[in-house]
């Protein structure tokens, strides 16, 4: 799910207009409010209204926030060859593109609207500060036979992001209808969007059904990444017989493994997906994808999912959908199905033979059910799952960085509430002398140090040391000078590591204290 919407890129007549298309522009008071405060949000017009690509996550290249993620950013003259005992600033701290990539995630998340009132509801249910994800001037029906509007919102509950997905124009026959829902939501899979709930509502001025999903901020559609305006594996001639492999082979098995996982989990559960199609499955994350908007069709088309005989059918229709979309892929274009026979002549010339006839026995629904293609493609299911267990090394490696990173951070804090606090001048449990004055000077010597020019001396790598030490309470000597330079102490780590800095009582305090800013405000 894309970041939210900068509202300085365009003008308001384009927001407006792409309101009125949503049902939103008959009211006149959004629109004196419109014209009364000019302000902008997301695109103009929709880029992907032609090519069926799936407006639930914006893509990343309209991205307006950056950070400040120069604040780590390594400058050259790069050092080499470094020895076993050396290490550089950057080691200490996650990965750059690791750190920028979930900086901007958070950023998406928390980024919202002005506030202006009338243009959109502001709340609905438990869900309120509604962004909308998908500005467009033309209205689509192509998937969901109704037009879908997908928005960001915050829940009044829990203070989490969620995506909010409206269909327009739908009314509920049978209030029975939308309790799938409840089946859904045990529907556990880390390859599938995960569903909270769904309600009707007429706050958006017509009849609308909305569905609660997760939001994973910064994500895009299969149809953005393979058959976008940008897409991931470009193909030079864009014909419908290109001269080579264009997408990896293994990137269409870690395809193939995580959308089977995915299905397993959902007709295990007695449902089916109904939505294998390249606008609503997700690339969350590098090669990590999830299919979204599940359970839409149950709502909206009830009278399948109520015998088994309909269910089974709508599974068997699951495995030649994903025929369907690894084709598409593979020949790196959505009209491959128009043209089967030479789209699987050209998978057979540069494919291996077991994707040829994976995705042949997909297409041709000759693979009867789930359990029985999964165990036809285990050896790449290990293959993949040996890369998902290296990729998560990886991570836990840049985890444990930034875990004594925390720790130092938590030392740091308990440093700013003892030292400096004139206002207990007179308490023995807070005043900076005994054991107290001696975390004093060590905070100078650590921080303030000077060289023998006088000059301020900014050592990363000292202030590390000397906080690792300090923690450990290790029997090393320093010298601690006072500012005056009248008095010299020479004490050990340990003993420069105050009481205070010890008990448990003042770390639980510590905690609670801290946890009290991360209570998200309703």
């Amino acid at each position: 799910m894309a970041p939210a919407i900068d509202p300085q890129l365009y003008h308001h007549q384009g927001l407006q207009h792409g309101f009125e298309n949503m049902g939103l522009g008959e009211n006149t008071t959004a629109n004196a409010a419109m014209n009364a405060y000019d302000f902008t949000v997301g695109a103009s017009v929709n880029p992907y209204a032609q090519t069926g690509v799936d407006m639930f996550y914006q893509p990343q290249q309209t991205y307006q926030h950056p950070l400040n993620y120069h604040l780590y950013a390594p400058l050259a003259p790069y050092p080499q060859k470094l020895q076993p005992f050396q290490k550089n600033i950057h080691g200490f701290f996650l990965p750059d593109n690791l750190r920028e990539e979930l900086q901007k995630k958070a950023d998406a998340t928390l980024q919202t609207l002005p506030a202006i009132s009338s243009i959109l509801p502001p709340s609905i249910e438990e869900y309120h500060q509604l962004v909308p994800l998908d500005i467009s001037n033309q209205k689509s029906a192509q998937v969901f036979g109704y037009p879908s509007w997908a928005y960001k919102a915050f829940s009044s509950e829990d203070g989490n992001a969620y995506a909010l997905r409206r269909l327009e124009g739908f009314r509920l026959s049978n209030e029975a209808d939308i309790r799938i829902v409840q089946r859904w939501r045990k529907v556990l899979s880390a390859n599938i969007v995960t569903i909270h709930d769904a309600w009707t509502t007429t706050k958006f001025g017509d009849s609308s059904i909305v569905f609660v999903y997760d939001y994973h901020p910064l994500s895009k559609t299969l149809a953005e990444t393979h058959f976008g305006p940008n897409p991931r594996y470009p193909n030079p001639t864009r014909q419908h017989q290109p001269t080579g492999p264009i997408v990896p082979e293994q990137v269409l098995w870690s395809y193939i493994v995580q959308i089977a996982s995915a299905l397993r989990v959902i007709h295990s559960a007695g449902l089916a997906a109904r939505v294998i199609e390249p606008s609503k499955i997700l690339l969350t994350n590098k090669m990590r994808i999830r299919l979204n908007c599940c359970g839409i069709f149950d709502v909206i088309h009830p009278e399948t999912t109520r015998s088994q005989e309909s269910v089974r059918e709508c599974q068997q229709e699951d495995l030649i959908q994903l025929g369907r979309l690894m084709l598409s892929i593979a020949f790196n274009t959505p009209s491959a199905i128009q043209y089967p026979q030479k789209s699987m002549e050209y998978i057979g010339r540069h494919y291996s033979i077991q994707l040829r006839d994976s995705i042949y026995y997909l297409y041709t629904g000759s693979t009867k059910n789930i359990d029985e293609y999964v165990k036809s493609i285990a050896n790449q299911a290990f293959q993949n799952f040996d890369s998902a267990l290296h990729y998560e090394d990886s991570l836990e490696s840049a985890l444990s960085r930034e875990l004594e990173n925390g720790r130092l951070v938590r030392l740091l804090c308990k440093f700013g509430f003892i030292n400096e606090r004139p206002e207990y001048d007179h308490d023995p449990r807070w005043s900076e002398t005994g054991d107290r004055y001696y975390l004093k000077l060590f905070r100078d010597y650590v921080f303030h140090s000077v060289d023998e020019s006088n000059n301020p001396v900014v050592d990363m790598a000292h202030v590390l040391t000397c906080l690792n030490k300090l923690d450990a309470g290790v029997d090393e000597k320093i010298m601690l000078v006072s500012r005056d330079s009248m008095n010299c102490f020479v004490v050990t780590y340990k003993e420069a590591r105050p009481q205070q800095v010890q008990t448990m009582k003042f770390d639980l305090l510590l905690a609670t204290y801290l946890r009290s800013f991360m209570v998200p405000s309703c």
